[in-house]
């Protein structure tokens, strides 16, 4: 497997990008100011993030995702520590990622990355989507942000 940035001119694998957020315009309003990175194996994509900086020396993982055959791999570690390296090399003092109160396993794969919950913006996704999300049976309503210093 290989992580790699792609280029403006190269197809974004949207399809991934929106198993972790539905909403398609917001995915393209970040990816048109964010940089965006693939894991590719056998030449087919098959997992995603999104860099985004959001203040001096901090940089927001604002999208990541993996195909759902190749998830349990480990493979959305291996992206959250191919942005953390990243960021480290740009310079990023700070990175931050964000996620629903209804993602369990993402709240324990961020927290093992060494992201630490920082603060809940709460009703998030009940002002920002038209339609309710629903995940391991719960309302997605709150955004939970974590931060980790690098």
């Amino acid at each position: 497997m290989e992580i790699k940035r792609l280029e403006k001119c190269e197809k974004v694998p949207m399809e991934l990008l929106l198993l972790a957020d539905p909403s398609k315009s917001i995915v393209e309003d970040y990816l048109a100011k964010g940089e965006c990175f693939v894991a590719e194996s056998n030449e087919q994509i098959i997992g995603v993030y999104v860099l985004l900086p959001t203040r001096p020396k901090t940089v927001e993982i604002v999208n990541v995702a993996v195909a759902e055959e190749h998830q349990g791999k480990g493979i959305g570690k291996l992206l959250i520590g191919d942005a953390i390296r990243v960021a480290r090399t740009k310079g990023y003092k700070t990175i931050e990622i964000g996620t629903g109160n209804s993602s369990i396993g993402q709240l324990a794969l961020y927290q093992k990355c060494g992201f630490r919950i920082v603060s809940v913006d709460h009703n998030y996704f009940i002002k920002h989507y038209s339609e309710e999300i629903y995940e391991n049976g719960i309302q997605c309503i709150d955004m939970i942000r974590l931060s980790k210093e690098l």
